[in-house]
């Protein structure tokens, strides 16, 4: 076993740094709170050393071993057994500790000041406060403990806890083995509490996880979590759209008594009844620990594990007992679903952000995504179970409830989960449905019923599509202003939550405006199913090829390749482009106002600059703060770069599917098929344009961020300005509101760095059923040779394999080379104009990469899976965007 520097004594940073085997659960735990910048009591932990030295020295390891060899699950509750356990106490409430450590553990209470001063001695076993068990309430604590006898008793019935019959039934339930236990000991002076209680990061009784829940009486917490009293109960909404955590709702319990100390040691339980009614924590206070509870779940639950944390406010400040995840929530779901495995899938989401999420973006990007899916299906009247959450993260990740998602859309509109698969991506399993007609009964009429509004609602938004961009970002534009260089800080909490309502709302009408995308589309196809069967999709990927409409993630790579073609005969930005000290960050400096290329690269800058690689994550520089990608991409292609060559080719692709379906189509039908293209084309602009429109908001944020990362480098708080991407935004409200000096930040930003870098070199599973991870195998492959995926994009060529895993990459890619990736989201489709053909691992038929690849005339199969498995760096390869399969050539 570790020992501390001084040998069994752990101050809170030896806690911190020697870890869980050594610190127990609850000691750890209380150590990264201390060294994060947590108010704690003053204390420390034996260390489970001691634990080990006391059983050895007291002549115990055989009675603990006889004792592990022969009780099991079965026969834990028999007499005999009862009696060798409580046998087994009695030897160690009756054992000495050991003079070194005694004489160790004097000496440090002496120095600190709290050798007379009442104590609280709390057990902390190895295996306890963990994510895989709690061991909530088995192991013995004690609190008013006065004088060294008192406590060195206290310590050895806290390892005496460790043999009763409910702590070793406990082990056996959970698979612990009793040598994988050892008990550390938590010391640490008592708070004063005018108040105090529990709290979970989430309802620990319905398992929501859109509020937080506060347990509350007066005096020590003990009433309220051995449930001596009815608490009060607040309940948080802790919406990341707001800086502070608001009460949504409160129940004042009906007290009848307090748990006090007592003079000489202990406590007790006094009734009362003149503060029964009255409410314990003021309503500013209450959201005052909100946020203090949303930096916990942060800092140690990482937006993941949800925490229960024992509190208490001593008139000025409230201070954290102990905090642990919770280990047992109930599932909050469907009715339909509550029996069945949860189906987690990061298709799609990988589109857009398959990358470990940076620690201040999580909630925030996690609260988006949850309001677009959540108002899809609310808003044409499908009763939603109240604050469902769709996403969640795994190992930093967000993953998408698959079971959830395929169930709503089936009850809400009436679509089977194996017609929703193919135009979501991913690969996940379909959830049973029994009925497979929908649309039958009282039921089905309702289904069709929303199904109505989902399209009127749809069609409202196409109608209203210009004006909600511009108001949307006029608004973003008028709260940046000059930007926010002068602003106090505190203003800072207000222009959060200001942009945080202008998000929301745009957030709202999100999936609506993306839908427009997919009506006309989806119309199209009914329309020409009936004319040309089983090639209908051939035939309509091949008529999205090359409209007049600017879809804006595709408009990208055509300004490049005009800007490419500009540069070639321009000298100044030859000269700048080609030279030996070329500098993407430097362009305005190098370039002179007289250069052509200069004037068109600021158009394409003002117009574009919002947006990045990877732009969901504020993480990441925006272009107009570094355009190294889109230079280089202009730089690579200089000497090739032709758009009036590549437009004839998308429109001769376009005659080809007119061809083939004016020859079945009658003529007198055929304009309105041409209607129905140019819809479909203009839907799928504007959603393109709707995500685009979305990063606005998120530059705001950066923006706000990177500003904050300056003025807490200067202070100090931090050590560079990029740290502040590894703060959360409860940390920097917590500072800007002065609750919090920013002690402790350092050393968890540290800790989150590190963090960061254990997740992205994971390798994430595709799916996960229930807790556990599922790795896609690559598929089999079918007759001739081929994988099979989702034909995106019409057409079919040939040309070596490029595995591409990050847009940075891009310069391996070759003109014909085949982009093969593992997802893509908007910034890498300039690079789909140099392949000569695009290859997916996910994606769905209207994820962005698909309407890109469709509008360039490049073809696609998305959502191959373990592509980048099966595909070889440098293998000639087939894409048969028709057939949606991958050859392989000899």
């Amino acid at each position: 076993m570790e020992k501390s520097s001084g040998g069994f004594f752990f101050s809170w940073s030896e806690a911190f740094q020697s870890g869980v085997e050594s610190a127990g659960g609850k000691g750890w735990n209380l150590g990264r709170l201390e060294q994060y910048g947590f108010k704690v009591p003053a204390g420390g932990v034996l260390a489970a050393g001691a634990y080990q030295c006391f059983i050895e020295e007291n002549n115990l390891l055989e009675d603990t071993g006889e004792i592990s060899q022969s009780i099991n699950i079965g026969n834990i509750g028999e007499r005999e057994i009862e009696r060798k356990l409580l046998l087994l106490r009695e030897k160690i409430r009756a054992g000495h500790i050991p003079s070194n450590i005694r004489d160790e553990l004097v000496s440090h209470l002496k120095t600190s000041g709290m050798l007379d001063k009442p104590i609280a001695v709390r057990s902390s076993a190895s295996a306890e406060d963990s994510a895989k068990a709690s061991f909530a309430g088995i192991h013995e604590s004690f609190l008013n403990v006065l004088g060294i006898d008192n406590i060195l008793s206290a310590i050895k019935r806290c390892y005496a806890s460790l043999w009763t019959p409910q702590a070793v039934a406990y082990r056996r339930k959970m698979g612990i083995k009793d040598e994988e236990v050892g008990q550390a000991v938590v010391i640490m002076e008592m708070v004063k509490a005018q108040a105090a209680g529990v709290a979970f990061t989430c309802d620990p009784q319905t398992g929501r996880e859109d509020m937080f829940v506060v347990n509350a009486n007066f005096g020590l917490g003990e009433s309220v979590v051995n449930g001596a009293i009815e608490p009060d109960t607040y309940y948080l909404d802790v919406s990341a759209y707001r800086a502070m955590p608001n009460i949504k709702k409160k129940k004042i319990g009906s007290k009848k008594g307090i748990t006090e100390v007592i003079a000489s040691g202990g406590t007790h339980f006094v009734p009362y009844g003149d503060l029964a009614s009255q409410q314990v924590l003021p309503d500013e206070n209450i959201e005052k620990l909100g946020l203090l509870l949303m930096r916990v779940f942060e800092s140690l639950g990482e937006c993941e594990e949800h925490q229960d944390v024992e509190w208490a406010f001593d008139g000025r400040d409230f201070v954290l007992l102990q905090a642990r995840p919770v280990t047992a929530l109930p599932s909050y779901t469907f009715e339909a679903l509550k029996s069945k495995k949860r189906i987690w899938s990061n298709g799609n989401y990988r589109d857009a952000v398959p990358m470990v999420i940076s620690p201040l973006n999580r909630r925030l990007m996690k609260n988006s995504i949850d309001t677009i899916q959540y108002t899809g299906f609310s808003e044409p009247g499908y009763p939603m179970p109240e604050g469902f959450q769709f996403s969640r993260f795994v190992k930093g990740r967000l993953y998408c409830d698959m079971s959830a998602l395929q169930w709503a859309y089936y009850d809400s509109t009436g679509m089977l989960p194996k017609d929703f698969n193919p135009f979501w991506g991913g690969h996940q399993p379909e959830i049973e449905i029994e009925d497979s007609d929908p649309f039958k009964g009282e039921i089905g009429l309702e289904r069709q019923s929303r199904a109505m509004k989902g399209v009127s609602l749809i069609m409202e938004a196409a109608a209203n599509a210009t004006s909600t961009f511009t108001e949307f970002i006029s608004s973003v534009e008028s709260l940046i202003g000059d930007g926010f260089d002068r602003i106090p800080d505190q203003d800072f909490i207000d222009k959060y939550n200001e942009l945080g309502q202008i998000f929301k709302a745009y957030c709202e009408k999100f999936s609506f405006l993306s839908g427009v995308g997919t009506l006309p589309l989806w119309s199209l196809l009914q329309k020409l199913y009936g004319y040309l069967g089983p090639r209908v999709m051939i035939a309509l990927n091949g008529l999205m090829v090359g409209g007049e409409l600017k879809i804006t993630s595709a408009d990208h790579g055509y300004r490049l390749i005009e800007l490419a073609e500009l540069a070639r005969q321009d000298k100044a930005a030859i000269q700048y482009l080609t030279g030996d000290n070329f500098n993407p960050c430097t362009w305005e400096e190098h370039l002179p106002e007289s250069s052509p290329f200069k004037k068109e690269f600021r158009k394409f800058i003002k117009e574009y600059g919002h947006r990045a690689v990877y732009e969901l994550d504020i993480i990441n520089p925006r272009w107009e703060e570094d355009p190294s990608y889109l230079l280089d991409i202009i730089k690579s292609t200089m000497a090739t770069a032709n758009l009036e060559q590549w437009k004839n080719k998308q429109k001769e692709k376009f005659n080809q599917a007119w061809a083939e379906v004016a020859e079945k189509i009658p003529p007198e039908e055929q304009a309105e098929i041409q209607k129905g293209i140019k819809d479909a084309r203009d839907g799928a602009a504007v959603r393109e344009m709707t995500k685009s429109v979305m990063v606005m908001a998120l530059k705001a944020y950066r923006l706000m961020a990177l500003e904050l990362g300056d003025r807490l480098t200067q202070r100090g708080i931090i050590e560079e300005s990029g740290d502040i991407f590894y703060c959360s935004w409860s940390d920097l409200v917590s500072i800007l509101d002065g609750d919090w000096n920013g002690d402790g930040l350092r050393t968890l930003v540290a800790a989150r760095k590190a963090s960061q870098r254990e997740k992205e070199s994971l390798m994430p599973p595709d799916v996960i059923l229930g807790e556990e991870p599922v790795y896609s195998e690559p598929a089999a492959l079918s007759s001739g040779d081929s994988l099979p995926g989702v034909g995106a994009a019409a057409g079919k060529a040939s040309g070596v394999a490029r595995l591409i895993r990050h847009p940075g990459e891009g310069n391996k890619l070759q003109p014909g080379d085949v982009l093969v990736a593992p997802s893509t989201d908007p910034g890498w489709t300039p690079l789909f104009l140099r392949a000569c053909a695009v290859v997916m691992e996910t994606g769905g038929y209207l994820s962005h990469g698909s309407i890109v690849a469709r509008e360039y005339g490049v073809p696609a199969v998305v959502n191959v899976q373990g592509a980048m498995k099966v595909i070889e760096e440098g293998q000639n390869i087939v894409v048969d965007g028709d057939e949606g399969k991958v050859y392989f050539q000899n």
